[in-house]
C-alpha cells in the first residue's frame, strides 16, 4: 500500500509525529507502507530547513526511496524557505530535493506514483 502524508495541523505536528513516530519507523524499515510523498504546511515547513536534524534525516530517506517532499509555496515564502511568487517559486535553505508548490503541483508530482491513501496530520 502507498500513502502520502499532508502535515496540515498548526503547531509542531511534523516535528513530533514525523520526527518521533513516522521517521524512526521509516529508518528501521518497519513503517508498514510505502510513503510516496509528504506535503507540509504552516510552521511544519520549518522541519525541512537545511541543517534541521529531522529534515536532514527525512531528506536522506526521501532521496533513497524516491519520496516527494513538498512545501506549500505560500507557507514557504512567508517563512523564508522559498523565493519568488506563489505558483512560481524556488526552495531556499531547505534540505536537498525539497519542492515547493500548491495542490495542483502536488497532484502532478504524485501522478506517476499515486498513493492509495492520503493521510492528513
Amino acid at each position: 500500500m502507498k500513502v502520502a502524508y499532508v502535515f496540515a495541523t498548526s503547531g509542531h505536528t511534523a516535528s513530533y509525529k514525523l520526527g518521533k513516530m513516522i521517521l524512526p519507523q521509516l529508518e528501521e524499515g518497519r513503517h508498514g507502507v510505502e510513503v510516496v510523498g509528504m506535503m507540509l504546511f504552516d510552521d511544519n515547513t520549518y522541519v525541512l530547513r537545511k541543517g534541521d536534524p529531522i529534515g536532514e534525516r527525512i531528506g536522506k530517506i526521501a532521496r533513497e526511496q524516491g519520496m516527494l517532499l513538498m512545501l506549500c509555496d505560500q507557507c514557504a515564502i512567508e517563512r523564508g524557505l522559498a523565493t519568488g511568487e506563489p505558483g512560481d517559486c524556488t526552495p531556499q535553505d531547505t534540505v536537498e530535493g525539497v519542492r515547493v508548490g500548491c495542490f495542483p503541483d502536488l497532484y502532478a508530482a504524485l501522478a506517476g506514483n499515486p498513493p492509495d491513501h492520503v493521510i492528513t496530520l
